[in-house]
């Protein structure tokens, strides 16, 4: 028989979960609102996949930070810390140096050099059809394995909100995911995603401030008195904030920690939907401004996931965050429900609405961000250049575009149903480890080499791409353990679980080689034409 007070217990969850999914829903509104709006503004090819180039260096450095602050970020690192302590703060590391490499050498050359895409600074002084062929495939893989890492860190942070369990309810909860960012992407282009960037951006910093400051505040703002609770709690001891936990265990631990940090540092200045961003801006200073503010932003940012990773260990506990979801991708909504005073109370409820929703915004601007960098490689570089050989419209061109997101939208649902116990920032590391393999040699080849050739850019930019998905689909990440694609096959032969050490260095010398061996010169006259105008801007769209 049921009893007053178990009923109460049931009535106070169901009026939570209420407020929870009321909160929720007003942040995802507030973001199809700023989709519909942005929409109506969008009318040329420009608009769509470069937001009419309006934006200021901080309007932009906004965007370049929502973008880059994804569920990775939040929910990825702050899981990895409160699981593997020191070691997991090494992402963060990672991701915040790699700003130094587009600083330094994309961010400027590639405003003045393209138009929309990133095939567009490659293509310049080589033959368009093949290096736009294998710069748009590029494109897309490393966009799908980007779209994995937040798909999964839906699928898991609606699960904990809604209460739901089963592999079922997370389904529906990818599905409604890639839903969403096909709206935002066809409805809003550029504009619409710069903008919910912008937002998400400034919420993201705000709740992740906010969760800082409590946590802080339980050990009287001592850092150390936060980290020896957390090792204490953690039932690792001194190890928890020591090198090692993780990636000293063997040799191949060690080896796959240098194989992350070459991907995390080198991946970002190759990522599609980050480079994209520096055609949203008039000029190549503003270019650097908006990575100036960028750089500070972020980093701000990720000092404070090294609190709320830490803070999760010593408040909610490892045991906890592991059993809610393997990869800890839940350990910052556990640690904002227990900042509000823990589950079953109100602030619980109210905090942990607040910062789902600030996650979940983060995933669909990521994602939309994504979906657009990719849709656009297919649109311009694939369908208008090399299908249609610049035979098309600018209106049909934004049909492909649109009609691409939904193709690739749904690829990205069914292979995120597959992904669900990996770790948001693992996934993402993979992606960067794409990217830095097949773009990155190419782009600096290009901008830099002046005997680089059509040859040198299609094998640089295959080699890295072909040698990097390779050794992951035979790595670890796939088959052979239980937190795997497949965890009940093993067909794996790759001991590291980021395939960076083998293939960027792949994706320089495959580069070298196609140069060298090209049946065909380089121009220098176009070398000469893209020097000038990456260096000054003259002839920059």
């Amino acid at each position: 028989m049921t009893g007053p007070s178990s009923l109460a217990v049931a009535g106070a969850a169901a009026d939570h979960r209420t407020l929870t999914m009321s909160l929720f829903a007003l942040f995802v509104l507030a973001t199809l609102g700023i989709t519909l709006w942005a929409g109506r503004r969008t009318r040329t090819a420009t608009d769509f996949y470069a937001g009419g180039r309006v934006f200021s260096g901080l309007q932009n450095g906004l965007a370049i930070s929502g973008d880059y602050m994804s569920a990775a970020s939040f929910l990825g690192i702050a899981g990895a810390i409160a699981l593997a302590g020191y070691d997991g703060f090494l992402y963060s590391i990672g991701f915040l140096v790699a700003w130094l490499v587009a600083l330094l050498l994309i961010a400027e050359p590639l405003r003045n050099s393209g138009r929309y895409t990133m095939a567009d600074v490659l293509a310049f002084r080589m033959r368009q059809r093949p290096v736009r062929t294998a710069a748009g495939i590029s494109t897309i893989v490393v966009s799908l394995f980007y779209l994995l890492a937040q798909m999964v860190g839906a699928g898991s942070l609606v699960a904990l909100l809604l209460g739901v369990h089963g592999e079922a309810a997370q389904r529906w909860t990818v599905v409604a995911v890639g839903a969403l960012m096909v709206l935002y992407v066809t409805v809003g282009g550029m504009k619409g995603t710069t903008w919910v960037q912008i937002v998400k951006a400034v919420l993201l910093i705000l709740g992740a401030g906010l969760m800082t400051v409590l946590v802080l505040a339980r050990y009287d703002f001592d850092l150390s008195s936060l980290l020896g609770a957390a090792a204490q709690a953690s039932g690792k001891g001194s190890a928890f904030l020591a090198p090692g936990l993780k990636y000293g265990v063997s040799g191949t631990s060690r080896l796959d920690f240098v194989s992350l940090a070459l991907a995390l540092v080198l991946g970002t200045a190759g990522l599609p939907h980050v480079l994209v961003r520096f055609y949203t801006v008039p000029t190549a200073r503003t270019a650097r401004t908006s990575v100036l503010w960028a750089i500070g932003i972020i980093g701000v940012f990720y000092l404070m996931t090294l609190v709320l990773g830490f803070g999760a260990a010593a408040l909610v506990g490892s045991r906890t965050v592991k059993a809610s979801n393997a990869a800890g991708n839940t350990a910052a909504p556990l640690l904002a429900q227990q900042l509000g005073g823990g589950a079953g109370s109100t602030g619980g409820a109210v905090l942990l609405a607040v910062i789902s929703a600030v996650a979940f915004a983060t995933i669909l601007a990521v994602v939309a961000g994504l979906t657009l960098a990719s849709s656009a490689s297919f649109a311009h570089d694939l369908y208008a250049s090399v299908i249609r050989r610049g035979r098309v419209t600018e209106r049909e061109e934004v049909r492909s575009a649109k009609l691409a997101a939904v193709a690739i939208g749904a690829v990205a649902i069914g292979l995120s149903i597959y992904a669900e116990k990996l770790n948001t920032a693992a996934l993402v590391a993979l992606a960067f480890a794409v990217a830095a393999s097949a773009n990155l040699p190419t782009l600096l080849y290009s901008l830099f080499w002046r005997r680089f050739t059509t040859s040198g850019a299609v094998w640089s930019i295959y080699g890295g791409l072909v040698s990097a998905v390779l050794l992951v689909v035979f790595s670890p990440v796939v088959s052979g353990s239980a937190a795997a694609l497949f965890p009940h096959t093993d067909f794996h032969w790759f001991p590291l679980e980021n395939p960076g050490l083998v293939s960027i260095p792949v994706g320089f010398l495959a580069g070298w080689l196609g140069t060298l061996y090209s049946p065909e010169p380089a121009d220098p006259a176009k070398y000469a034409e893209l020097e000038v105008r990456s260096l000054t801007g003259i002839g920059a769209h």
